[in-house]
């Protein structure tokens, strides 16, 4: 059982909770690295969670037994516990409602939320050949590339970024899609060819931003990591978790919602699309700084449910997103 400091900003003794991958142990020290230069001692306990378990299935195996939060239960279970004072994870892997006894301590400084056309003959989308292998086992990226091209084959591919990337030199597609975030945090950009617009493919809510999750009566840690936190993220991302709440999605979803600062407030944009990229609804607010993130997804989910969003999420299949 951990013992962090009675009184912050005094140093803390902090342990922190990561899934064992590269990008998660990067995301760890990288905000263990920030804790360590207030002074505070970090230590890192890796846990393996659910989905980590099931990485040699393909999602049309695992199918409807995707159980929620496969990437983030075990980890809970240990900060419950008081195993660990904190957790770091993606904030796209994290339900949009956290249990009772947790909280969203901080929300650092988002890195680019984008989607990345990764490819080692090709400069960009438009240049692939009709035919194509596009490798991603995200039903998103999937449902939103097929609607721009349809004369593409979209292939399983699944592992961590180091075994995509191998997959894609070794030819087993002809490009792939990552998220930019990830590759530029790991330092793999070299088959970087491109970063989508949201406009051609939404990212998934919370994409590109880390939380930082904690023990809602776990004062002295909240307020160790209050520096953290970054305010117009914070606001992006709620705006983002709620819209995604109010249409039903969760990580099993092709919906793809992105918010971001404008010069009069901020922009927020959700698609949703059919599997087959066939049928697909968007919508765009912007909207100023007086309203509430919450109201402002809200406000978007039903923008598009006007528009038909809710016939496309009826009869999707279970698989997970990203």
């Amino acid at each position: 059982m951990t013992d962090p400091c009675a009184l912050s900003p005094e140093p803390c003794s902090l342990v922190i909770g990561s899934r064992g991958s590269q990008l998660a142990l990067w995301q760890a020290n990288h905000i263990a690295d920030q804790l360590r230069a207030r002074g505070n001692e970090v230590s890192l306990e890796i846990i393996r969670t659910t989905g980590d378990a099931m990485q040699h299935l393909t999602f049309a195996q695992v199918g409807a037994s995707v159980p929620k939060g496969m990437f983030t239960k075990e980890i809970e279970e240990a900060l419950y516990d008081r195993r660990i004072d904190l957790a770091v994870h993606s904030l796209k892997d994290l339900p949009t409602a956290l249990d009772e006894p947790f909280s969203l301590a901080a929300i650092p400084a988002r890195a680019d939320p984008s989607d990345a056309f990764v490819s080692v003959n090709y400069e960009n989308f438009a240049s692939l050949h009709s035919g194509a292998r596009i490798g991603t086992s995200s039903l998103r990226r999937q449902a939103q590339l097929r609607a721009q091209r349809g004369d593409l084959q979209y292939v399983e591919f699944r592992g961590n970024v180091d075994t995509r990337l191998r997959k894609l030199s070794e030819g087993e597609a002809d490009a792939i899609i990552l998220a930019t975030a990830g590759l530029e945090r790991l330092g793999r950009t070299g088959y970087l060819r491109e970063r989508f617009p949201a406009l051609i493919l939404c990212p998934a809510a919370g994409q590109g931003a880390l939380a930082i999750e904690t023990r809602s009566d776990d004062s002295a840690t909240i307020e160790a990591l209050a520096f953290l936190d970054d305010q117009p993220t914070r606001f992006a991302v709620t705006a983002e978790r709620a819209a995604l709440a109010a249409l039903g999605g969760g990580c099993q979803v092709p919906i793809g919602i992105h918010c971001q600062p404008s010069l009069e407030g901020f922009t927020i944009t959700g698609s949703v699309a059919s599997p087959d990229g066939h049928r697909m609804v968007r919508a765009t607010l912007d909207h100023q700084h007086r309203a509430a993130p919450v109201a402002l997804g809200q406000k978007l989910a039903a923008r598009l449910l006007e528009q038909g969003a809710a016939s496309l999420l009826q009869s999707l299949p279970t698989f997970p997103m990203d």
